[in-house]
């Protein structure tokens, strides 16, 4: 008995880890593709948000998409980036487009999903009994506009919650508003989630500027924990990546071992 435990600890902080570096990889992205701070002054989720299309599957963060691979609605499912995160709540769900890198965007950002008062039924975001100001309208950037980048976000939504006038009724056009005042305005919040995905139509003639990539072995999830990890990088637009640790150090007893010598010492 006294082994297991001992089994049990050793793989904790590789679990912890995990989730950890799931979190900086989703950051990481945000900031690799500029939408922070184009669309995002920050941007520190508690959850992990993934899209699934039908004929595509989950689809990684960055990922560049045909606007017909997007056409159907996705299944949205939201996943705790540790066990302290809960679900329970009522939330809003919103796609807009932060379109290319680089936009100055003085008209606001394009509303392309807005719904109020969705659940979380498991991981699966469910909107059965929620109100869609403006339900699901595929991406369907301009042909030669370049890559663009649409965000899907998960908000709380409060008790206090009121959306603004302009935006209180269903079934609006998709349109064009001022994401990040509505959120303060109709006072949502915090962020719980959020992803993004590319989608172009047609060659672009525009100078868009260059992102960094994201290399998930630079991504330490805590000073108490050290990792290390394949290096993998993800190019832009496509901005997908696998992150996670191959080694972690851990300290026990005295002693400075992997997690995964140490479970196998012990059993």
């Amino acid at each position: 008995m006294f082994s297991t435990f001992l089994v049990s600890l050793a793989l904790l902080p590789f679990a912890f880890a995990q989730e950890s570096l799931d979190v900086k990889a989703i950051e990481a992205h945000f900031t690799q593709s500029h939408l922070v701070p184009d669309l995002f002054a920050s941007f520190n989720p508690s959850a992990l948000l993934s899209l699934d299309y039908a004929g595509v599957g989950v689809v990684q963060p960055g990922q560049l998409l045909t606007k017909e691979q997007v056409g159907p609605t996705p299944t949205v499912t939201v996943t705790p980036a540790n066990s302290s995160v809960s679900l329970d709540g009522i939330y809003t769900l919103a796609m807009v487009d932060a379109d290319v890198v680089g936009s100055k965007l003085p008209g606001g950002q394009t509303r392309h999903w807005l719904v109020n008062g969705v659940t979380i039924s498991g991981s699966t975001v469910a909107n059965s009994s929620a109100t869609a100001i403006t339900g699901y309208a595929g991406p369907w950037p301009a042909s030669g506009s370049g890559p663009h980048r649409y965000v899907v976000a998960i908000y709380a939504q409060p008790s206090t919650f009121a959306a603004p006038a302009a935006y209180s009724q269903p079934n609006l056009p998709v349109g064009t508003f001022d994401f990040n005042a509505y959120v303060q305005e109709s006072g949502l919040g915090p962020l719980v989630a959020a992803t993004y995905i590319n989608v172009e139509e047609g060659t672009t003639t525009l100078a868009i500027p260059s992102t960094s990539a994201v290399v998930t072995s630079t991504l330490l999830p805590s000073s108490a924990v050290q990792t290390s990890s394949k290096s993998t990088t993800a190019s832009a637009p496509s901005g997908s990546s696998t992150s996670g640790a191959s080694s972690i150090n851990v300290k026990l007893f005295g002693f400075t071992a992997t997690a995964a010598s140490l479970a196998l010492a012990l059993i």
